[in-house]
């Protein structure tokens, strides 16, 4: 594995971070407070081509990207862009949305839909996690009756980003409970089709530039060529998106993490207290080092994934492993950031408190810290 970068992608990266710092961080620590989704910030995302970077040219009037490009270029953004929410939100459906279209669609299906993901024209949220299933997300309720004309939905989607105000769902459902995990299917359904509904926003502890609400399907046709690949074949789709979409949202996080380290470091040699910075106490450096240490142990796993992801290896292991690591590191490097800097980590407006807020949610989302231990227990034999 050469985990060297070309001057073009270091380019890539350069630009994105320049990018992000001139745009996307005006207002950040209002419309966090306020729990505002920046509508025009994703808009001038797609404008500079961030949304089209999971898929080929043909779809998003741009160039190719390929994967490793790609997850460098969501660490840059997460290093220059201070709202994670946004970054979340983008790395959610590029990931989860664009992809499995792009590797399970029809050409209809790609055609109708990623061109307009692509600029900003349409937003599309990913519907698995049920009221009663969670960390068991095969064993949803949801179920998907086959009829003359497609199939009819009926259930409930709980806490699905961009839920309160996406174009498109992809939503899993059974079409047979009795088939348990093999029944499970993929559908795209329209905001306008009778018998879908979105709920409110849910308010909660981070992300809060990025709307979380529910899914409600009531008696909802889906056409047939809704549906996303074949019968039965939902587990493989999420599966495999959530080992691409962990890639590029714990990037994004890695550069939150390295921004936080620099920031730290700069204030450490700054600050002074008792005649001296306080980067000389031992117990302000120490956990410095703590913060670097888990910067480039998460730093080689995750292009380890990306480099498996990418030459179409098996990553099981590992993406359980990055997204346990790394989304555990960040929470400890964000309190570490909030201890150095006192009370003004402490403060709201200086934003290195919002970080450990976020940070916590990576802890949950796309599988929590657990069910990663499970993983990894499991496929060592345990």
């Amino acid at each position: 594995m050469d985990f060297s970068w070309s001057d073009e992608q270091r380019a890539v990266k350069a630009g994105m971070v320049d990018f992000a710092r001139q745009h996307l961080n005006e207002g950040i620590v209002e419309r966090e407070r306020q729990g505002v989704f920046a509508r025009e910030l994703w808009d001038c995302c797609a404008g500079f081509g961030i949304q089209g970077m999971s898929v080929p040219s043909a779809y998003n009037k741009g160039r190719d990207t390929d994967f490793m490009t790609a997850m460098l270029a969501m660490e840059g953004m997460g290093y220059g862009c201070r709202d994670n929410g946004l970054t979340f939100a983008l790395n959610a459906q590029m990931w989860t949305v664009q992809l499995p279209i792009l590797h399970f669609g029809t050409e209809q299906q790609k055609q109708r839909y990623l061109p307009g993901m692509c600029s900003g024209r349409l937003i599309g949220a990913h519907a698995v996690t049920e009221p009663d299933s969670g960390s068991d997300a095969f064993s949803m309720q949801m179920t998907a009756t086959r009829q003359a004309d497609g199939y009819l939905l009926n259930g409930t989607k709980c806490f699905v980003s961009l839920a309160p105000i996406a174009d498109v769902a992809l939503v899993f459902a059974t079409i047979d409970p009795a088939l348990g995990k093999w029944g499970i299917s993929a559908f795209l359904v329209d905001r306008d089709t009778p018998g879908f509904r979105a709920g409110p926003v849910r308010e909660k502890m981070g992300l809060r530039t990025v709307p979380m609400g529910d899914l409600v399907f009531e008696d909802c046709l889906v056409p047939a060529e809704n549906r996303l690949g074949a019968e039965g074949a939902g587990v493989g789709m999420s599966t495999s998106s959530l080992e691409w979409e962990r890639c590029c949202i714990l990037a994004s996080q890695l550069g939150a993490m390295e921004r936080q380290l620099e920031e730290a470091v700069g204030f450490a040699r700054e600050r002074r207290q008792f005649g001296k910075t306080i980067g000389r106490f031992q117990s302000v450096s120490n956990r410095i080092v703590d913060m670097k240490l888990r910067l480039e142990t998460s730093r080689l796993l995750l292009y380890k994934t990306a480099w498996l992801k990418m030459n179409d290896l098996p990553a099981t292991t590992e993406t359980a492993m990055l997204k346990l690591h790394l989304g555990e590191c960040f929470v400890e490097s964000s309190l570490d950031a909030i201890k150095i800097h006192g009370a003004r980590g402490y403060v709201s407006e200086y934003g290195i408190e919002r970080d450990l807020r976020d940070a916590v949610g990576g802890t949950i989302y796309a599988g929590t810290s657990d069910i990663q231990r499970n993983i990894v227990a499991g496929l060592m034999g345990l």
